[in-house]
């Protein structure tokens, strides 16, 4: 039985695509979250203690895509992507069409094919 594709390799599939195809460029968006402090030791054991930590978060908005660039033309593109049951949130989906309302190319991309739907125009994967 094959092994179902995960969304990571979908995205390198569709990145590696778009830039073979000359659609234009993609990036990856990465959020984090992490920890500081008034005051950070690193201990003897190469631990670190953090004194009064606060945890803050860093990145881009609930709904953000997972890729996102510029068409050759320079129209902004947005793509969230799925594996083939992946099923969109509504923070993604509202984002998408947010973006498709201001005039970027946005879309759910389940393949490269799918991608390359996008970065044409077509509005892939939304209702």
């Amino acid at each position: 039985m094959n092994k179902p594709k995960s969304e990571a390799n979908i995205q390198s599939q569709i990145r590696s695509f778009v830039s073979i195809e000359k659609l234009g460029v993609l990036f990856r968006a990465n959020v984090g979250e992490a920890w500081t402090g008034e005051r950070i030791e690193k201990n003897a054991d190469g631990s670190i203690t953090i004194h009064n930590p606060r945890r803050f978060k860093s990145g881009l908005p609930m709904g953000f895509s997972d890729l996102f660039g510029v068409a050759e033309m320079g129209r902004a593109v947005f793509i969230e992507v799925k594996s083939p049951t992946g099923r969109l949130r509504p923070d993604q989906e509202n984002f998408l069409r947010e973006m498709a309302k201001r005039g970027a190319f946005a879309g759910v991309a389940r393949s490269p094919e799918d991608a390359e739907k996008i970065f044409r125009g077509a509005l892939v994967g939304l209702k």
